[in-house]
């Protein structure tokens, strides 16, 4: 997003920003210039402070989104106790809100949550589809995000099954060096702020359990801790 669009207020933002913005999302960097106006005309941007729900679960499944700036935590919420299950935390360029084109309840089965200030760029699901229908770039990029959050989600599984909580922390800081690793001279910094309760909330443990864990590794030389983020010193421990 250029200087001046970060600027302008969400509502401030013309079909031509709008245009601008979806070559510059994942999903539109390849698609036509007759369906990025398409889609530039009738999607919408929304600004999101740290914290606020996007949607919650339960609620219509009629859109999707991208992440234009910012991070985006994709969760479940026990509405009994409000207990949390952090499924992931999606970077800058991603599309999510996919349930929408295929949830036969046609509802949210997840929340999702700014996890820090953040512009999106909403898109109702008969737009997408119609997108999809004109462009096989769309149509295949979809289709592989689709497999790629399944195999994601299938892997956490076997994680949960198969490890303890040590190895799915190991998973876990593996998977975000990856994601969101910066090289530093002494390693890899995930350059995304992680309390430790968020920690535990993915890798299914207490806040307590990770923060032994962690200082443990922290006192073997494995990591760091850097303005609330982690290095990972010695990355080739964690495969």
């Amino acid at each position: 997003m250029n200087a001046l669009q970060e600027q302008k207020r969400a509502r401030d933002l013309t079909p031509d920003d709008r245009a601008e913005i979806i070559r510059r999302l994942d999903f539109g960097s390849t698609l036509a210039d007759p369906l990025v106006a398409d889609l530039a005309r009738s999607s919408v941007v929304l600004d999101f402070r740290r914290r606020r729900f996007v949607y919650r679960a339960g609620e219509p499944a009629d859109c999707l989104y991208a992440i234009v700036h910012g991070r985006i935590k994709l969760c479940r919420i026990e509405s009994e106790t409000g207990r949390e299950a952090v499924i992931d935390i999606l970077p800058e360029g991603s599309l999510f809100g996919e349930s929408a084109l295929y949830s036969a309840a046609g509802q949210r089965a997840n929340s999702a949550i700014a996890y820090e200030n953040s512009r999106l760029l909403r898109i109702q699901v008969g737009d997408f589809k119609r997108g999809m229908t004109e462009d096989d770039r769309l149509h295949d990029y979809t289709f592989r995000l689709i497999g790629q959050r399944l195999d994601h989600a299938e892997r956490r599984l076997a994680d949960f099954a198969l490890n303890a909580i040590p190895a799915r922390l190991d998973s876990l800081l593996a998977d975000f060096s990856l994601r969101y690793g910066v090289s530093e001279p002494e390693g890899v910094l995930i350059d995304i702020p992680l309390p430790h309760r968020e920690i535990a909330s993915i890798v299914g443990s207490t806040r307590e359990s990770v923060t032994v864990r962690l200082n443990a590794m922290r006192r073997e030389g494995t990591i760091a801790f850097v303005k609330r983020r982690i290095l990972i010193k010695r990355p080739a421990s964690l495969s």
